[in-house]
């Protein structure tokens, strides 16, 4: 990895502040509610990507820790993309121990299907099985 970036899972070195500010923008979570952020935060195994001890990327993994994981928040900042920071990102997420060898991933994305096909994610296999309930905050 680039030199003055690290990632790690100990949530006490995260910016919550940061990870809002760009979260309340993206196209999946327009407009969440900070609260919100810092509520799915406490509630996933989150991957923070830190240059130089500043929050400039992040991956958080829904999951049980024995079957599923939801890839959700996956982001790098502009200035820091094109490094290979994602795919790098999201690479360690999936070999964490409390995740590694589980029967299913999945995720929503609509412009890092490239990137994620490179990882081994594709379309289902049996879309007419999926459904999805959309809550209160649209939930794109």
């Amino acid at each position: 990895m680039d030199a003055g970036y690290e990632i790690t899972t100990d949530d006490a070195r995260a910016d919550v502040d940061a990870v809002h500010a760009f979260l309340v923008d993206a196209y999946w979570s327009k407009g969440i509610a900070r609260e919100t952020v810092e509520r799915s935060l406490r509630g996933s195994l989150n991957f923070h990507l830190l240059r130089d001890g500043a929050q400039v990327g992040l991956t958080r993994v829904i999951t049980d820790r024995a079957t599923f994981a939801y890839l959700a928040d996956v982001y790098v900042l502009e200035e820091h993309r094109r490094h290979g920071l994602g795919r790098r990102l999201v690479a360690t997420a999936m070999a964490h121990p409390d995740v590694r060898g589980l029967r299913r991933w999945m995720l929503v994305t609509a412009d890092a299907h490239g990137l994620y096909a490179k990882l081994g994610f594709r379309p289902p296999e049996r879309p007419e099985r999926i459904m999805e309930r959309l809550g209160v905050e649209g939930g794109a």
